[in-house]
């Protein structure tokens, strides 16, 4: 059984020349694979990278990507000078000093002290070099993340399941009465007709083509047929190795009319009952489905 949830977390470390990365993973339900990814700034590049290797496990869902990294960057570290500057900065200071009449005492270190002499700038690390390490930490928390989907999802197709065997007993309860059902009709047809009549002569081959029209109004074996046939479909979707949420949605669709057509033809009581509990099951069904991938 494959049957996954679309709601989960996952996290992934990688570390690799001094530095830590950290993947996070959020899932919840949507209808069509919604990912949003956010990348520290200069790794931009790697982007589309990260959404195929994500969206290869994960098919559907609102997925939320964070990316972080820390540690040692002193190997991307350069420090600039700007002579220009500098030399401004000089030549202002010995044209003070001339100005006041003061002794010229400017230094190197004073100078490198003054703003934006000396800048220290951080290179663009290459985006190639550094994927496989971050790879690494996303596989791990897309992993853990499809683990936790798996383990909720098999929660839910076993009450799927559950939900799938009253549905059908219920079915088969309404198919088991319908033979009473007609026989108590054609009965109480019968002493309506006699009622009316009087005493007049009922023509037989009148009254079994009343019969048969009331059968055929009431007959519901095309719609139980068609509901066993989705119940095994419904099975093997739940069963198979692909995302089928969508495909099961659309399918309790069909449940849902199969049995108002039913319900439309059958008017008694006590079946109509029972498919008040047929449309809340579907209604149940249908939302735990709404988080199944």
């Amino acid at each position: 059984m494959t049957c996954k949830s679309m709601t989960g977390f996952g996290r992934g470390e990688a570390e690799a020349g001094g530095r830590q990365w950290v993947a996070e993973i959020r899932c919840v339900n949507h209808r069509h694979l919604d990912l949003k990814i956010k990348l520290p700034r200069g790794y931009a590049g790697l982007e589309e990278k990260a959404r195929k290797l994500v969206s290869a496990t994960l098919k559907r869902g609102r997925v939320d990507i964070s990316l972080m990294v820390s540690g040692d960057f002193s190997d991307l570290q350069n420090v600039e000078v700007n002579s220009s500057l500098a030399t401004t900065y000089r030549d202002s200071l010995a044209r003070l000093a001339d100005m006041l009449n003061l002794e010229d005492d400017t230094t190197l270190t004073k100078v490198a002290s003054y703003p934006d002499v000396m800048v220290l700038k951080r290179q663009e690390e290459d985006v190639d070099l550094v994927w496989p390490v971050i790879e690494k930490a996303l596989g791990n928390a897309v992993a853990a993340c499809d683990t936790m989907r798996l383990q909720e999802g098999v929660a839910m197709a076993k009450d799927l399941h559950e939900r799938l065997v009253h549905f059908s007993e219920v079915v088969a309860t309404i198919g088991e009465t319908i033979p009473d059902l007609l026989q108590r009709r054609e009965q109480t047809l019968n002493e309506r007709l006699e009622k009316l009549l009087d005493r007049v002569q009922l023509d037989p081959q009148r009254l079994a083509q009343e019969v048969a029209i009331l059968a055929d109004k009431t007959d519901v074996t095309e719609e139980i047929v068609r509901l066993d046939s989705h119940i095994k479909q419904f099975r093997s979707f739940l069963a198979a190795d692909e995302a089928t949420g969508r495909k099961i949605d659309f399918l309790l669709q069909e449940f849902l009319r199969e049995v108002n057509t039913m319900a439309s033809k059958i008017n008694d009581a006590a079946i109509a009952h029972l498919t008040v509990d047929l449309k809340a099951e579907l209604e149940k069904m249908r939302e735990q489905i709404q988080n199944i991938e």
